[in-house]
Formats: structure tokens, sequence, C-alpha cells
């Protein structure tokens, strides 16, 4: 949601967007298809007005649009890039309805400190067509739950993993440093052959060359760059230690500010980073329960009402001096803790289900709770003691954890996009594409 919100604060900043297609002087409205992709087509108008909307947000960021010539093989990249993965969306019954869509833009509009009803007011008056703005929020949710489905359930993180990075320098999450990075990739397909490997070694060579020479590496990233973010110039934003992609971290953290990385290879092609600047921890107290339960789950000969009636005589039998854990083990439908009198241990915030988790907080220690339902049936619980813990060290595992999978996610993405890309079919008709004049001709994006 925060690209989304960003998105959004560069548009209104922009101004109008000119969502209207090249009208030529004698007045008629011209629109052409410019690609094919699988069963659908991109037009003109689209391509055009979508060049229009990331040139003002450049603009509105960095004083200067680029020229549009610039921005046809990126732009319309994404483009393509989007409609194959709305197409793969709807293809495995992703939905976004309007209950998810509403909230999501509240909650856009929240973050820009405005009401929902201020918000699209503000973005009418600066001549963006709110319906139209509406469904390309909807598009973006789809996308980013595809994502979720197709790449973050392809990552795996080992506990060796997350030693490792704990341990290493240039992961020191403990530590409070961030950078802000610069990034450039020459991609490579699948399966290249080595003079194209060759080529795509020395394109990015010349490259780094240049950037390291001084020249501008947001414009270079912009024109050479199939990288997610070089509509961006590149920018990958701040960071911290831990957070830089596993594949730059052992250059990051050597590098001083303004240094261009020598370039480095990755199953994706070729990689050059910048170190545009560097900035620069606190003990994690949390609250600990340790807690034993006794859980009757329903069945299809045991129904929910039945469930709850022999989990209350189970209360009452314990409120009668009946061992509790004698009757979990003996009871209980959760054998892992059922074996262990019912013990779930020492539980953190976030390690129970909301309906377990909202009992147990507000349940003084030694008494038995209520029956109370949760997703996998009916409970009892006992808190048999809290603490306060210095969660420091679980505290940083856990960020250890998310960490890799956001460093393998960049990777897996980069990858998953790529080999869309390649499996479908695209045609493309640039040799249509008129930017406001006699036709002009433009060479297919590089692949």
């Amino acid at each position: 949601m925060k690209l989304i919100t960003r998105l959004l604060i560069l548009l209104v900043l922009a101004g109008s967007t000119g969502l209207g297609a090249q009208v030529p002087e004698d007045g008629r409205l011209m629109d052409r298809i410019i690609a094919v992709v699988e069963e659908d087509v991109i037009m003109q108008s689209e391509l055009l007005r979508r060049m229009d909307e990331i040139g003002q947000q450049l603009a509105a960021r960095d004083g200067q649009a680029p020229p549009r010539e610039v921005l046809i093989r990126p732009v319309l990249d994404r483009l393509i890039l989007e409609r194959l993965q709305l197409q793969e969306a709807r293809r495995i019954g992703i939905r976004i309805d309007d209950i998810t869509l509403n909230n999501a833009m509240e909650n856009i509009a929240r973050e820009n400190r405005m009401t929902l009803a201020e918000f699209r007011d503000r973005l009418v008056a600066d001549g963006v067509d709110f319906p139209a703005f509406r469904e390309q929020i909807r598009d973006e949710l789809a996308i980013n739950q595809l994502r979720r489905r197709q790449v973050d359930s392809r990552i795996q993180v080992s506990e060796q993993e997350i030693d490792d990075l704990i341990a290493s320098e240039s992961g020191a999450i403990d530590r409070d440093v961030e950078y802000r990075l610069l990034h450039l990739l020459i991609s490579l397909p699948e399966g290249a052959t080595p003079d194209r490997i060759q080529a795509a070694r020395e394109q990015a060579r010349k490259i780094r060359e240049e950037a390291a020479d001084g020249a501008d590496f947001t414009a270079l990233a912009l024109r050479e760059s199939a990288g997610q973010h070089a509509l961006d110039g590149g920018d990958l934003g701040w960071r911290n230690a831990a957070q830089v992609p596993t594949l730059f971290a052992r250059h990051v953290v050597l590098m001083r500010e303004g240094e261009v990385s020598e370039v480095i290879r990755s199953p994706s092609g070729f990689h050059i980073i910048k170190l545009a600047e560097r900035r620069g921890g606190t003990r994690a107290q949390i609250r600990q329960t340790r807690v034993r339960h006794i859980l009757i789950t329903p069945t299809e000969v045991l129904s929910s009402d039945e469930a709850l009636e022999r989990l209350s005589s189970l209360r009452s039998r314990i409120e009668d001096g009946a061992d509790f854990a004698e009757l979990a083990r003996a009871h209980s439908d959760d054998r892992g803790s059922a074996l262990r009198g019912g013990d779930l241990g020492w539980t953190d915030p976030g390690d129970l289900v909301p309906q377990f988790e909202d009992i147990m907080n507000r349940q003084p220690p030694g008494r038995v709770s209520e029956p109370f339902r949760s997703p996998f049936g009916w409970h009892i619980l006992e808190v048999l003691e809290r603490r306060d813990h210095d969660g420091s060290r679980e505290l940083m595992r856990a960020q250890a954890r998310e960490i890799i999978r956001d460093r393998k996610r960049d990777d897996e993405l980069e990858l998953w996009l790529r080999r869309l890309r390649d499996e479908s079919f695209v045609e493309l008709r640039l040799d249509r594409l008129a930017l406001g004049g006699p036709t002009t001709p433009i060479e297919p994006p590089a692949r």
C-alpha cells in the first residue's frame, strides 16, 4: 500500500494527468493497437496516457520530465506485465470485492491525512477520473495478492539462514544503519547463449564506467535498466543493513556514499548499485503468557452444540476438583498439547489465533475460562502465569526471518515475472505508435 500512497501523492502534486489520447491537428481522435498480450490488447491511448502520468510524476519529483521517447520502453514493459498478471489473477480466481477495495481506499486517504470524501474531491479537482482510479487500485490489489500466492509460497527460510544472517556483519539487524540505494539491471533471459551473456556483461561494464565517471545514475537506470524500479530511477528507497537484498549486502556494507559497485551477476542478469546515502538499537520487553487448554472439535458425528456441552461438562468437573491436566490428556483434541496436560508453554503476542488470545489476555491466572469458540473448535483455558520477558533474541530472529523472505522475494519476483513474460504470447506493434505527430517507428523493448 505504500507504493500506492506514493503514486497517489505524486499524482496529486502533478495536477491534471492528461487522460486523453493524442489528438492530431485535424481534430480527429486516432487510436491504434500497440501490443497484443495473450487475449487482450494495449491501445496507443492507454500507453500515451500512462506515459503522461508517469512523466508528470517524474517531473513533480525531479523537477523535469524525461523525453517521452525514453519512457516508451519501460512504460510499455510495465503495461504488458500488469496485463499478464491481471490475466493470471483472473485465471486462478483472484477477485477484489468492493468491501476490500473500499477499505484500501480509506487506508490510502487516511495515510494522506484526508477522509475518503476529501481525497476523492482532491483527485477530481486535479483532473483524475475517480472511478478509473478506483479500478486501478483494484488491479493493484489483485496483483499484490497474486504475487503473495505465486511468489511468497515458493520462499523457504531455514534456521541456519537465520543464524547466518544474525551472525553476519552485513546483516547486523540490531544496528541502526540505513542505506538508500540506486539499482540498475541488465537482464538476461533463461537459457541465454554465451554470446548473449557476454554482450550483456559488456553493456553492464560500460554503464558502470559511465556511472563511476559521474554520469547521472537515475538517468542511466531510466534509460537502461530492466529492474522493477527503473521508472523510479532505480531508487530502492531507504533500507536498513539487513533489508538490503542478499546479492548486494556484502558490497553495500563496505561502500562509501556516492560509490558505484562493480558489476554483480545473478540469475536475472547483471546488476549495478550506487550507495546514494547512509544514515544512522533497543531491548524489546514483551508480555508472555503460559497457558493450558482443552479443545473439543465438532465433527460430522459431533455437532457444535454437543461439543460445547461436552466441554462444559469437563469445566464443571475441573471446578469440582478434577485435575485439568488429566482431563486434557484424556479428552483434548489438540493432541500435541494434550500429551503435556494441555500446556501450550510460554506464548508471545501473535502466536495464537485472535479469538484464543483475546480470552487469554482477559483471563486472570488460576481461573478456568468459560467455553469459547475459535476456528479450531470449542476451548476452555487456564492462564498459569505471566511474565515480562526480554524478547530481543526472539524479535531478532523473527525480524531476520522476514528480512530473508524480503531478500528472496526480490529475486524470486524477478524470475517469476521474467518466466511469465517469456511464456506468454506478446505481439508488439510499435511501428504504429504516433507521439502526437507523424508516425514514429520505435524499436521493440529489448528482452
